[in-house]
């Protein structure tokens, strides 16, 4: 991989890192490797592609935010180890990040991830989603469910004026996109093909 394929992602979402930043996502990854994937948090076939499947697909999420300021809130649903949601809370310092998961487990894992960070703009709850109340301006979720399963949680807790963006694995465009804006990300950013579903609210 390039070393500057952070970089070339965050121009392509409109923001630039600084070498602080650099530096958190290059701890964030180590971490990933030397806590993450050993706890179970990932698969061990994922070590090698830490650095652009993991961490610069993160940043791409940011691509489906459209306003000129980033937003005040983003709330992350099923985030495991920190995926989507630490990535782009280094990216986005100015915006409070709030990482959800049901698992004790993934939530002690992205809680101490974010104590070796020092990440002061993250907070991590253990919460079923359907159990959140209130709403937010920004929604990510990654590989979590299908978008149709997704969309009544989304809705309920999408601000006005909000964009709610998902990921996947997707090996093509997601078929299962009724209300959803498709986004082709441009190919030689990551290492394959990726695709970003956004519902406006």
């Amino acid at each position: 991989m390039k070393p500057d394929r952070w970089q070339r992602v965050a121009d392509y979402v409109g923001r630039q890192i600084s070498p602080g930043q650099r530096e958190s996502l290059r701890r964030y990854q180590e971490w990933l490797e030397g806590e993450a994937v050993p706890a179970g948090g990932l698969g061990p076939a994922e070590t090698h592609r830490l650095e652009d499947r993991h961490i610069a697909d993160s940043l791409l999420f940011y691509a489906g935010w459209d306003h000129p300021a980033p937003p005040g809130v983003i709330w992350d649903l099923g985030t495991g180890v920190g995926l989507p949601g630490i990535p782009l809370a280094v990216l986005l310092p100015e915006t409070e990040t709030v990482l959800v998961d049901r698992s004790g487990a993934r939530v002690d894992l992205a809680k101490r991830a974010v104590r070796v960070l020092g990440l002061d703009n993250v907070t991590v709850l253990q919460r079923e989603i359907g159990s959140m109340e209130g709403e937010a301006p920004m929604l990510v979720a990654r590989a979590l469910a299908s978008p149709p399963r997704l969309d009544p949680v989304l809705r309920k807790h999408l601000a006005e004026g909000g964009r709610a963006v998902l990921g996947g694995s997707w090996i093509g465009p997601p078929e299962d996109r009724t209300g959803w804006e498709v986004k082709e990300i441009p190919r030689d950013l990551l290492d394959r093909p990726v695709w970003l579903l956004i519902m406006r609210a």
